[in-house]
């Protein structure tokens, strides 16, 4: 199961909407900085085909300027 976190930056002014976007989403938390226009979004999805649409679900949103990728790995299944 893929887990990454991401850095997000907001469109000048946008940080509360972009807040709100990231929080709907399913598999997807979602950390502001205090003192920053910056975001953590954290995501832990079940498949890498679930991830990889989670990630172009994020990169849609409007408000979101920049999405960097910080740290990310994937766990194989057990049988």
């Amino acid at each position: 199961m893929p887990i990454k976190s991401y850095l997000a930056h907001p469109h000048t002014g946008k940080k509360n909407a972009l807040i709100t976007a990231l929080s709907k989403i399913a598999n997807c938390e979602v950390i502001p900085a205090e003192n920053r226009d910056l975001l953590i979004v954290v995501t832990d999805t079940n498949s890498k085909v679930e991830d990889e649409n989670l990630k172009e679900t994020i990169e849609a949103i409007e408000s979101l300027k920049l999405l960097v990728m910080v740290s990310g790995f994937d766990t194989p299944k057990q049988d």
